[in-house]
């Protein structure tokens, strides 16, 4: 996986300019985002009460690192009505699965540029 991997699912700019360009910092951020998807990503079906939560959640995060879409989808699903929340929820896991991928080939690039020194 390489920087050439990346979807344009997380907007690296956002992170960059939030960050100050920070390698150390945007790696301990998308590890972050990493973490808390393992554990809110199980959430995210309407046969747990705790969905909305996990929403709303997912929201800030993908918010924080530049996931735009993420994002919105996490947002409509949280505040949507009850009949129509799995459809929604699915939206956001293949949103978060896009944004995850696209963190991935990140970090990895940011292990490059580490070795590279």
């Amino acid at each position: 996986m390489a920087l050439r991997d990346v979807t344009g699912a997380v907007d690296f700019g956002h992170l960059e300019s939030y960050t100050l360009n920070d390698s150390l910092v945007m790696e301990e951020v998308l590890r972050l985002f990493q973490q808390q998807s393992e554990l809110w990503a199980p959430l995210l079906d309407t046969d747990h009460e705790g969905w909305r939560d996990a929403a709303h959640t997912l929201k800030g995060a993908a918010a924080g690192i530049g996931a735009n879409t993420l994002a919105a989808l996490a947002g409509e699903a949280e505040i949507g009505d009850a009949e129509g929340a799995a459809g929604r929820l699915e939206r956001v896991k293949t949103a978060l699965a896009a944004a995850l991928m696209d963190v991935s080939a990140y970090l990895h690039h940011l292990q490059l540029l580490a070795l590279k020194g």
